[in-house]
């Protein structure tokens, strides 16, 4: 497992929100919804499409591919609605003072 990396500070993302992160030359999104945060590979499992485009669900917890609506859970990966079968890789994330961390998971 790798370590912590700074990748954004805390005021750069809203609440809900989303942003676009590269840690070690992976893509990642990166989620702050209701005052929590999450970090998932950006890519729907379904097509390859990128979840950064897509809009993040506080209700229920989610994002969804833009493309063709499938659901992710923003703490887990899994998928959470069809067409997606398969979910996306979470990874840690972690925040001290202003700055937001990610560690990845191996996929």
């Amino acid at each position: 497992m790798s370590e912590f990396i700074p990748v954004a500070k805390v005021g750069e993302v809203v609440d809900p929100g989303s942003m676009l992160v590269e840690v070690d030359d992976r893509l990642v999104v990166l989620i702050h919804a209701a005052g929590h945060w999450y970090a998932l590979d950006d890519v729907c499992t379904h097509d390859g499409g990128p979840l950064s485009d897509g809009p993040v669900d506080v209700a229920d917890r989610s994002i969804a591919c833009p493309r063709h609506g499938a659901k992710f859970d923003l703490a887990t990966g899994a998928a959470m609605t069809m067409p997606a079968t398969k979910p996306t890789v979470a990874h840690e994330v972690k925040v001290e003072g202003d700055q937001v961390f990610v560690r990845l998971h191996d996929a």
